[in-house]
């Protein structure tokens, strides 16, 4: 039966357990803490925002350990990486949405209506929260046990350390590896209201005749688009 923001209001927490539990391969012996691990702030004071904190470092832990016994020959920084890839709200929004966590999740009227249970940063703190909760419930084993069911085949998929590197990592490592000035990033603009404000940056590159500009939502964003530009600069000069 297609399910809706009604019908998830409406339905007991205690009937949705086990279609969730069955879903995660874990059994709480504390349904209380699952049903804490489901609440959205917007619920109010008891909501899942400690279990989230709990849960986040668990997840570090164990995706951390997977990655050093998987990528035996990679090093600090490449496991990072890695690891972020994983650990990404993006990533954890995916798996919450593959156990339909938002069909569990419990939101205040105001989220509820907006359709908060299909927003990637609720899902991606419920599934911490939930990883929390079988913490304390059931120990770091049975914690760690969920995590690699969870993460096992992304960790598996995931590529190569240096394709997952950002264009202001491989700009910076590709001036470096020359021994050149490394680029230099200044914002020269920013307009909008607030809520869709734009900022332009503007890079300079020694080896480029030109700055190169770009405009995004964000300076972190409009850098990275920069950077992303000025390597395909580069690119299309060692061609000629």
């Amino acid at each position: 039966m297609p399910w809706s923001a009604s019908s998830v209001s409406s339905r007991s927490t205690e009937a949705l357990h086990p279609v969730l539990q069955k879903a995660l391969g874990y059994r709480f012996g504390q349904s209380g803490l699952l049903q804490q691990a489901l609440s959205h702030r917007s619920r109010g004071n008891c909501n899942n925002e400690r279990l989230e904190f709990l849960g986040d470092a668990v997840l570090n832990m164990v995706v951390a350990e997977l990655l050093y016994k998987a990528r035996p020959d990679v090093p600090e920084g490449d496991l990072s990486r890695l690891r972020a890839r994983i650990v990404r709200e993006r990533t954890l929004a995916e798996v919450a949405r593959e156990l339909k966590l938002g069909k569990h999740v419990l939101l205040g009227p105001g989220e509820l209506k907006s359709g908060g249970f299909l927003r990637d940063s609720i899902l991606a703190d419920a599934l911490e929260a939930v990883i929390g909760a079988v913490f304390l419930d059931g120990g770091f084993a049975s914690a760690k046990s969920l995590v690699e069911r969870l993460m096992a085949g992304r960790i598996a998929a995931l590529p190569d350390a240096e394709a997952l590197k950002d264009a202001k990592t491989r700009l910076q490592e590709w001036l470096q590896g020359r021994s050149l000035d490394l680029p230099d990033y200044e914002v020269v603009d920013v307009h909008g209201a607030d809520h869709e404000r734009q900022f332009t940056v503007v890079c300079r590159v020694g080896m480029l005749a030109e700055p190169i500009r770009a405009t995004a939502g964000s300076r972190r964003r409009a850098e990275q688009a920069a950077a992303l530009k000025a390597l395909e600069e580069i690119s299309r000069l060692e061609r000629e």
